[in-house]
C-alpha cells in the first residue's frame, strides 16, 4: 500500500473526481471527500464530509490519520456557485440583488472550507516533517467576472491565503500553491448561461473549454517532487484566458 495519502475535497464529480483518479493513477492512497455520495478509488476510501463544519472536518481527518498514518497532500477543491448581479437595475428600478444567502453560502464553502480543512490537516503535516497544500482558485479571482461577486471574492481570497500559508508553513517543509482554472467543462460550469460560456470561450486563445483532467494534471505536478521548489505560486490552467482578456 502506498505511503502517500492525499485528501481531495469536492471529489464526487468534475475536477475533484478527475483529480482523485489522477492521484490514484500516480500511486497515492486517495481519500475522497464530498457532501454528496461519490466513488472510492481502488486504493483509497470515500468519506461524506461537510467542509464548512470544523467538527465534520476534524472527525474525518482524525479517521484518515488513524487509519492511514498521516496526510501528505491536501487538495482543497470543493466549491459551489450561486451567481447573481450585485444589483440588477432595469427600467429605472432595482429588479434584483445578490442575497445574503447567496453570498454567505459561497463564502462558507469556497473560502471558509479551504481554511477549515487546511487548519485541520497542517498539524499532522508538521509532525510528519512536511506536505503539500493545493488550493482551487480561478482565473476569475485574477480578473473578475460579471455576476459573480461572491465567487470571485472567494477565489481571490484563496490566492491570498495561499501566499500567507506559503510564508508561514515553508519552515515546516510544507509547500502551498493554488491552481486557477479557466472555463472547464464540468457540470457546475455548464449551469452558467450559454451566452456567458460562449463569451468565455471567445476570450480563450486556445478557443475551447478545458477538461477536468487538465486541472487534475496540474495538481499532480504541483504535488510531485518535480515541483519541490515551487510554493506560493498560482498556476493558471485556462487556455490563455487571462492573456485573452
Amino acid at each position: 500500500m502506498s505511503d502517500r495519502v492525499v485528501i481531495v475535497t469536492g471529489a464526487a464529480a468534475g475536477i475533484g473526481l478527475a483529480t482523485a483518479r489522477r492521484f490514484a493513477e500516480a500511486g497515492y492512497l486517495v481519500v475522497s471527500w464530498d457532501v454528496k455520495e461519490g466513488e472510492a478509488q481502488a486504493n483509497g476510501s470515500f468519506q461524506k464530509v461537510d467542509v464548512t463544519s470544523a467538527e465534520s472536518v476534524a472527525t474525518a481527518v482524525g479517521e484518515v490519520v488513524g487509519k492511514w498514518g498521516g496526510v501528505q497532500v491536501l487538495v482543497n477543491n470543493a466549491g459551489i456557485l450561486r451567481d447573481a448581479q450585485l444589483i440588477k437595475y432595469k427600467d429605472g428600478a432595482v429588479a434584483g440583488t445578490m442575497s445574503d444567502e447567496q453570498f454567505d453560502a459561497v463564502i462558507s464553502v469556497n473560502l471558509k472550507g479551504v481554511f477549515t480543512c487546511t487548519r485541520a490537516v497542517v498539524p499532522h503535516m508538521i509532525a510528519a516533517g512536511g506536505g503539500v497544500i493545493l488550493n482551487a482558485s480561478s482565473v476569475v479571482g485574477l480578473y473578475g467576472n460579471f455576476g459573480q461577486t461572491n465567487y470571485v471574492a472567494t477565489k481571490a481570497g484563496v490566492i491570498g491565503m495561499t501566499k500567507v500559508w506559503a510564508r508561514e508553513l515553508g519552515k515546516f517543509g510544507i509547500r502551498v500553491n493554488a491552481v486557477a482554472p479557466g472555463f472547464i467543462a464540468t457540470e457546475m460550469v455548464r449551469q452558467m448561461p450559454e451566452k456567458i460560456l460562449a463569451a468565455a470561450v471567445g476570450h480563450t486563445p486556445l478557443g475551447r473549454m478545458g477538461q477536468p483532467e487538465d486541472v487534475a494534471n496540474a495538481y499532480a505536478f504541483l504535488a510531485s517532487d518535480q515541483a519541490s521548489f515551487i510554493t506560493g505560486a498560482v498556476l493558471s490552467v485556462d487556455g490563455g484566458a487571462v492573456t485573452g482578456t
